[in-house]
């Protein structure tokens, strides 16, 4: 193509350029074709593909995301925008629910408010150091800006890969050092003294469930009478309830594919479910055609989904009635755990029983319990070589 050729055709595309939403195809000397929208102020936005129909159809697709107001702005982009759409039309559908409100509450509460205005190029390690400073002076916890942390570096990465930016700023920034914390656990005797509280009562058998499973809540609110396995005395876990605000409840898969899992039963919980069961079909009766058929082994009234703060608010108030430790529902999980490892059960079983991924993750979270293990160990020894002298 000749000079002369070529600033006809420039000047064609000059005049093709009209108001913002607006979109040209044209190809290059290098073959390539692109297709450009207009943008605020004079701004454009350039889209290269290899071929005319390619330049069309990303051309669309600019301008249906710019009207629905989710087009990536690549230059000068805002945090704010960017972790907006990553959340939003990147990353959701890959969620599970119950983290997609978390994520939802971090950026809207902490991250976007304090960082969004900042250029997604210009986002710094001093930036985010300064961030979490102003957290922790808030009184936010180690733990909770380490989950901001995780997401945005989560979010960064992303930008990395798609050469929005050079570096992870994120891989640059030393967070808070979290304090070291056991997990609140029942004693074996405590346990006992509660179980025996809740005797024939409605909260037995989910409580007596929870203590020698170590299942998480949403867990045994989801589990269904087709889960038990009565001749073989186990239980399979497949999915979870949560309820969310403003959402109802939602039912989710297990957190991890090790969270599908089966775990055996003792007889004498065998045998509160039992009860429990009878106590149940007892209730469908009363209730009649307001019951609600949805196979649970711990519901509400009407058979639906037991409400988890109405649960918890009872089971603390058995602990306060008997004189024991305010707990929240999750300590018994962990209390669980810490039973099975006192009695010496492998840490592979415990590991087994919570769902844990990783072993590793199991002796990190109960490692004040190793101390008494390692003491079982040594007094193996003795009665090994004493017992031989």
């Amino acid at each position: 193509m000749t000079e002369q050729q070529e600033q006809p055709e420039k000047k064609q595309r000059k005049q093709r350029r009209r108001g913002y939403g607006e979109g040209s195809i044209f190809q290059r000397k290098d073959g390539r074709w692109v297709a450009q929208i207009a943008l605020e102020n004079g701004k454009k936005k350039l889209l290269y593909r290899k071929s005319k129909q390619e330049a069309i159809a990303a051309l669309r697709k600019a301008q249906h995301e710019l009207e629905q107001g989710t087009l990536m702005m690549e230059k000068d982009m805002k945090l704010g925008p960017y972790l907006e759409h990553w959340l939003e039309h990147s990353h959701k559908r890959a969620l599970r629910i119950g983290t997609y409100i978390r994520y939802r509450g971090l950026l809207s509460n902490h991250i976007i408010p304090a960082l969004g205005s900042i250029k997604l190029q210009k986002l710094s390690p001093q930036h985010i150091e300064t961030f979490y400073a102003h957290k922790q002076d808030e009184g936010q916890s180690a733990s909770s800006i380490s989950s901001m942390h995780a997401l945005l570096h989560q979010a960064l990465k992303q930008a990395v890969r798609r050469n929005l930016v050079a570096r992870n700023a994120c891989d640059a920034v030393t967070l808070p050092r979290k304090p070291l914390r056991e997990a609140p656990s029942l004693t074996q005797e405590q346990a006992q003294t509660l179980l025996e509280a809740v005797r024939g009562q409605r909260l037995e058998a989910i409580l007596a469930m929870a203590l020698t499973t170590g299942m998480r809540r949403g867990e045994l609110l989801a589990l269904q009478w087709q889960d038990i396995d009565w001749q073989d005395g186990s239980v399979q876990v497949r999915r979870s309830v949560n309820r969310y605000a403003g959402q109802g409840y939602k039912v989710s898969e297990p957190k991890t594919s090790k969270g599908r899992r089966k775990v055996m039963l003792p007889q004498f919980v065998l045998d509160i479910l039992k009860g429990h069961r009878t106590a149940q079909l007892e209730a469908r009766l009363k209730a009649g055609a307001s019951w609600q058929d949805r196979g649970l082994v711990f519901c509400s009234a009407q058979g639906g989904f037991m409400r988890p703060d109405d649960m918890v608010k009872s089971f603390q108030k058995v602990l306060e009635r008997v004189g024991l430790p305010h707990l929240r529902f999750h300590d018994l999980r962990h209390s669980a755990a810490t039973i099975l490892l006192t009695m010496g059960v492998h840490p592979k079983v415990v590991q087994e029983l919570l769902g844990h991924s990783q072993i590793s993750m199991t002796m990190d979270i109960y490692s004040h319990v190793l101390p008494s293990m390692q003491k079982d160990a040594m007094d193996g020894w003795d009665t090994l070589f004493q017992g031989g002298g």
